[in-house]
């Protein structure tokens, strides 16, 4: 949900949430497209979320950097191993094998899925030094913005002190998901630009190649 200034804490556990269940989504991924154990990267990922939501289950009270360098290693490794289910899927599908569209259209949903949830808290955790730095009841410097919401450029009635919150970057990676481009909110910086342009490229690869295939299968 959106944060306004003056709210008490920063809400953490919208995010936790969507890397539980993209971690989750890795066990039905289908075997076809298997190119690890299937439970190593739940058992990664759970391992890396127990000192999370340990510290701050629901909201961002205590401020441990290692902590966010501990989610930020977790939605690298995310990525990474979505980009190789990706390739499996590619290879799968060069291969001539790919007689089943079902298992193709699954595939295809569970990583462009996954894409859009690992991007979206990437974005969280970065965009201003991340949420501790975004929040004023913190009392921290924030870095300059990386992205540039509709809220921050003009002087909306009812807007005053805005910030943005997990949904918000939710949907950022939603629309660069979808339209393989910003819409509405702007990047500003050179990193999330280069974030942007591999999420764009890992979904444009899922949709005009697998799922294009998986319809012609079907």
């Amino acid at each position: 949900m959106d944060q306004m200034v003056g709210s008490k804490h920063t809400r953490r556990w919208p995010a936790s949430l969507a890397v539980v269940a993209v971690l989750v989504l890795q066990l039905i991924v289908p075997a076809e497209v298997l190119a690890l154990p299937r439970w190593v990267l739940p058992a990664l990922g759970a391992a890396m979320l127990v000192p999370l939501v340990w510290t701050n289950p629901f909201h961002l009270r205590r401020d441990e950097p290692w902590l966010r360098w501990i989610e930020l290693v977790l939605l690298a490794v995310l990525v990474a191993v979505n980009a190789v289910y990706l390739t499996g899927l590619i290879v799968y599908l060069t291969n001539g094998e790919a007689s089943d569209g079902a298992v193709l259209v699954k595939a295809a949903l569970l990583i462009w899925v996954t894409n859009v949830v690992a991007f979206a808290v990437g974005y969280w955790e970065i965009d201003r030094g991340g949420p501790f730095a975004r929040a004023p009841e913190h009392d921290r410097p924030a870095e300059r913005p990386d992205l540039l919401f509709p809220q921050m450029t003009a002087d909306i009635p009812g807007w005053s002190g805005w910030l943005p919150g997990f949904t918000d970057y939710l949907f950022v990676a939603f629309t660069t998901g979808t339209a393989f481009s910003p819409t509405d909110t702007m990047p500003l910086s050179a990193r999330v630009k280069t974030l942007m342009a591999i999420q764009s490229g890992i979904s444009l690869l899922t949709i005009a190649v697998v799922a294009a295939r998986a319809v012609n299968v079907l």
